[in-house]
């Protein structure tokens, strides 16, 4: 039946549905899982890589964690080269909205941004929705940290816990069971670490697999973005007894 509204982006189906947006929503779906936890001190990111080939260089680059601008990161799920497309955008935006105030542009304002151009995507014939859906990590002065969630629709919203990407309703069934307001960064980062785990349908994970990144401030007011180390991802596995086990050479 779907195929008779799915032809065009901008053909509503006679329930009101918009197929081709489903469809982008289908394709974040299968890709890794990525998790937000807004913390009282600072925000925190983790991300599944599937690694495809053992001859990727994936040590030097990231997958799913992008620095957007000194007080704005991100996680991604979907369709990295429309996600690539998206993150310039953004970017673009925050520098030109600096060059022009002087100052970090809000988070939301920024967020709201890259929404509108998501949603411009599903009302014109001949275009398609970006099927990617982003977390984005940031702290402004006027609203502190914040935790915002975006899909391909150009919804978006300020959420406490989120998880987008494979297996998501366990994500935030496990979030909505877990999280507390008053968390720490180091709690949320634990709580990210077991979310990805029970996503990812496995008890042993290797830091290879996993990206992990925290937004936070200085003591000199500073905002500071940096992605957790594989020796520090190695110890957090190693304390949440979810480390993979060495092979023993025979």
């Amino acid at each position: 039946m779907s195929r008779r509204y799915d032809s065009r982006t901008t053909i509503f189906s006679p329930e009101g549905r918009l197929y081709q947006v489903e469809y982008a929503m289908e394709a974040i779906g299968n890709a890794g899982a990525a998790v937000g936890i807004l913390a009282k001190d600072g925000v925190i990111l983790a991300g599944e890589k599937r690694i495809t080939s053992k001859l990727l260089q994936t040590s030097k680059s990231t997958e799913k964690m992008y620095k957007v601008d000194d007080h704005v990161a991100c996680a991604v799920a979907g369709i990295m080269a429309d996600a690539n497309i998206l993150i310039n955008t953004a970017r673009v935006q925050a520098q030109r909205y600096t060059f022009a105030y002087q100052e970090p542009i809000p988070v939301e304002q920024l967020v709201q941004s890259l929404c509108d151009t998501k949603q411009g995507y599903t009302q014109f014939g001949g275009l398609r929705p970006f099927g990617v859906s982003f977390l984005f990590a940031g702290w402004d002065k006027n609203y502190g940290f914040q935790l915002c969630m975006s899909d391909p629709s150009g919804n978006y919203g300020g959420w406490k816990a989120a998880g987008i990407g494979a297996n998501n309703p366990v994500a935030q069934t496990m979030l909505r069971q877990e999280y507390k307001d008053d968390m720490t960064k180091e709690e949320a980062a634990e709580l990210a670490l077991k979310v990805i785990s029970k996503s990812m349908e496995t008890t042993a994970i290797s830091p290879e697999k996993l990206e992990l990144a925290e937004l936070f401030l200085l003591p000199s007011g500073e905002v500071k973005y940096q992605v957790y180390s594989p020796e520090s991802l190695s110890k957090l596995l190693e304390k949440l007894n979810l480390a993979q086990p060495v092979a023993e050479v025979s």
